[in-house]
């Protein structure tokens, strides 16, 4: 089968899974999924699924949250139909678990040698902790979701803190994903908004991939991009139904989640999902283990990132250009001001970055003029991006619609540290957003300073 912008809507999401699909695009897409089981009652499957796969012996990984919640289930279903297992319970709840060094030694400590399937009971951080580890150990991972709380569950990257530093490694997609609607609509409600607000992200995630496309080449496909689009209509029309944990719009939801993370994983980066509004998202949370504050559900922040990122859209939008003085402050950019901004605001990560930052020569002038040239030859397309992006007005009016957080100021996040993130996120990944295009025309200060005095 080939996937075609006119085949998307009509495909169900067992359809991408289970060999490579030629593509419009140009470039085949695949996914190492074999199974998705996403119904009412389907954690009674876990055993049948694990058979069906061939494995022998797994490990449960949860902590204390997704063990009460699911985990104690699973076993359960296990023990009935004599499946092999071995448990690595977290003490910490799913709040408190970081994806740090020490938790990835507890899972690596707790893998007997005939292990051959890590098999997840949980979200976000374990999904990523499963992830991880089974690529290392290099045997399969299969996640029993307990929150639809974001999109990453299939996609082949695993999000971890080292060192304090926030980074996407390379991992391994589940082998299956199992969903139960039963135990997906009783989750807490902020950690289903979270998953939803995940889904607002996109909307200028795919606005940053488009000008990237325009200014770097980079790849780009519009059947990827309609998949995810896919995605986020299907969630905005079942706000309410989600709010009121209707069983059929959880399963929606989680599906579209599924389907952003499949998206991720044909194109072999997080691109269809992630931009700005997740670079704003990392440097806060970043921040906010610095101070060791609470962390903050990622969704809600990609949320609240994404009202910031599609107001910057609009500010370029409707700005006067100057090339010759953006080509000048190009020319005038101060490197060891610029290192000491670092320094200062990613503290002990700051070697981290520098080193980022100089591999992929993002701040060299030639590189920078060379974008400059090219910005200018195709502002036309653009500005149409600038236009054609959903309204930093109606972002605000759909997050109001899931009762999800709205300001920075709402989470935590005072106003100073909204406008530094604006002006030093794009820092945090060597991928090209509203952030670094900002930074090219020299406006990053200047629109960041405006949107601070917006937030007050």
């Amino acid at each position: 089968m080939q996937l075609t912008l006119d085949n998307i809507d009509a495909l169900k999401i067992t359809d991408y899974i289970g060999g490579e699909l030629s593509c419009t695009c140009g470039k085949p897409h695949s996914i190492q999924m074999d199974k998705i089981v996403i119904e009412e009652g389907a954690v009674n499957k876990t055993a049948q699924v694990l058979k069906e796969l061939g494995y022998k012996k797994a490990l449960l990984v949860a902590d204390a949250n997704t063990w009460k919640a699911c985990g104690q289930l699973v076993a359960m279903v296990l023990e009935k139909e004599a499946f092999p297992f071995k448990t690595c319970i977290f003490a910490e709840s799913s709040d408190d678990l970081v994806p740090d060094e020490a938790a990835t030694g507890k899972i690596f400590i707790q893998a007997d040698a005939d292990v051959d399937v890590i098999l997840t009971v949980g979200s976000g951080v374990l999904n990523d902790l499963g992830k991880f580890v089974s690529c290392k150990l290099n045997i399969d991972t299969v996640i029993v979701a307990t929150a639809p709380s974001m999109d990453g569950f299939a996609s082949t990257g695993a999000a971890l803190i080292v060192g304090d530093l926030k980074t996407s490694y390379q991992a391994v997609c589940p082998r299956a994903i199992i969903g139960d609607v039963d135990i997906l609509r009783n989750a807490p409600m902020p950690m289903i908004i979270a998953g939803w607000s995940d889904i607002i992200g996109k909307y200028s995630a795919l606005a940053d991939w488009k000008i990237s496309q325009i200014i770097n080449n980079e790849f780009y496909c519009d059947v990827t991009v309609k998949m995810v689009k896919k995605s986020i209509k299907t969630c905005m029309d079942n706000i309410e139904k989600i709010k009121q944990r209707d069983a059929v719009a959880i399963k929606n939801l989680m599906e579209g989640l599924v389907l952003t993370g499949i998206a991720m994983s044909f194109v072999g980066i997080s691109r269809p999902a992630s931009g700005s509004e997740h670079h704003l998202a990392h440097y806060w949370e970043m921040q906010f283990l610095f101070a060791h504050k609470k962390a903050i559900f990622h969704g809600t922040k990609v949320g609240i990132g994404t009202a910031i990122t599609t107001r910057l859209y609009e500010l370029l939008r409707d700005a006067d250009v100057d090339f010759v003085q953006a080509a000048q402050k190009a020319k005038a950019f101060d490197v060891a001001k610029w290192k000491a901004d670092v320094e200062t605001y990613y503290r002990q990560c700051s070697p981290e970055i520098l080193a980022l930052s100089e591999k992929d020569g993002r701040n060299s002038l030639t590189n920078r003029l060379e974008r400059l040239q090219t910005i200018e030859k195709h502002w036309q397309e653009i500005h149409e991006v600038c236009t054609d992006i959903v309204s930093s007005e109606k972002i605000k009016e759909i997050l109001y619609s899931a009762n999800a957080p709205v300001n920075p100021q709402n989470v935590g996040i005072d106003c100073k540290m909204a406008v530094d993130a604006i002006r030093m996120a794009k820092e945090v990944r060597n991928r090209y957003t509203i952030l670094g295009l900002l930074a090219d025309l020299g406006m990053l200060d200047q629109f960041s300073e405006k949107i601070g005095k917006e937030l007050k």
